[in-house]
């Protein structure tokens, strides 16, 4: 698991479900809002898996976390 640094944000995204709002997949950097301090914020997102393909409204789930703005997910039904 990765922190910002801060000893926040990192720790609170990774494992945390997401909506894919900008398509996810190879070449295509996609948009997922995900739940965090009571609100939902929005993310760069990256799939997990290389080649996979999240289209809009999958929820996800997040397995990684670069700072700023930038998750990597996985579709958190199957």
């Amino acid at each position: 698991m990765r922190s910002d640094g801060r000893g926040g944000r990192g720790a609170s995204v990774v494992g945390a479900l997401g909506r894919v709002t900008g398509t996810v997949g190879p070449g295509l950097v996609g948009e997922v809002m995900v739940r965090v301090r009571g609100g939902a914020e929005a993310f760069l997102a990256h799939p997990a898996e290389p080649g996979e393909r999240i289209e809009r409204g999958t929820v996800v789930v997040v397995v990684d976390y670069q700072p700023p703005r930038t998750v990597y997910v996985t579709s958190a039904y199957g």
